[in-house]
């Protein structure tokens, strides 16, 4: 239940499927800035993700269901994908102020380090940095660059927390490309989330060429 002044991490993506690395990120962010909860959005369409299409909304809001159990700083929350078209943060932000987040809650972006350099580029940076702060995940390796950010968008002064994590080499795609080559996923998921993938027989003859942004 969401309280006064309460302070919420907002973790987006398409979680094709959630893996291990989603869940270290998100609990580094609830951890170093003290978050009430962190809730994972699994985005409906997003604009630049993807070259095909991403699984069926309810097999990845069922898998984050399976990979947050146990958890209770952890939630879903499900409008882009019940929604079902291209997902803007700005839009997306903005109707979590007017339905579910209307008491003076601290919002937090949670995004990747890689991600921040062309921020500014997104649809309304500047709504965005109005509606929430942006928690930016630092890798070893990763330069964050906010003073060039704040030339391009001035919005972002006093407005982005760092959390530094360490480097992941895990990310989704390869998740989906190993089940499409029989290999191993243990250790990359959860075993619940494992067992899902081969019960509902995802990813097998997906295209190859996929790309998505960021590796948490």
């Amino acid at each position: 239940m969401v309280r006064v002044n309460q302070r919420v991490g907002i973790f987006g993506g398409t979680f094709d499927p959630p893996h291990l690395g989603h869940l270290l990120v998100a609990e580094l962010a609830r951890d170093a800035l003290q978050l009430d909860m962190v809730s994972f959005m699994p985005a409906g369409k997003p604009p630049h993700k993807y070259r095909s299409t991403p699984s069926a909304g309810h097999h990845r809001v069922a898998m984050l269901q399976l990979a947050i159990a146990g958890n209770p700083a952890f939630d879903i929350l499900t409008l882009e994908v019940e929604a079902n078209r291209i997902s803007y943060t700005a839009d997306t932000l903005a109707t979590l102020r007017h339905t579910i987040f209307t008491h003076d809650e601290t919002l937090y972006f949670i995004m990747g380090g890689d991600s921040l350099a062309y921020f500014h580029t997104w649809r309304e940076p500047g709504r965005i940095l109005h509606l929430a702060r942006l928690a930016v995940i630092a890798r070893p390796g990763w330069t964050i660059d906010l003073e060039t950010l704040e030339r391009h968008l001035p919005a972002a002064r006093g407005r982005v927390d760092i959390v530094e994590a360490p480097l992941i080499e895990i990310s989704s795609s390869d998740i989906r490309r190993r089940v499409r080559e029989g290999r191993t996923i243990r250790y990359f998921v959860p075993d619940a989330v494992a067992d899902y993938i081969y019960q509902q027989h995802l990813y097998i003859g997906m295209p190859s060429p996929e790309t998505e942004g960021g590796h948490f």
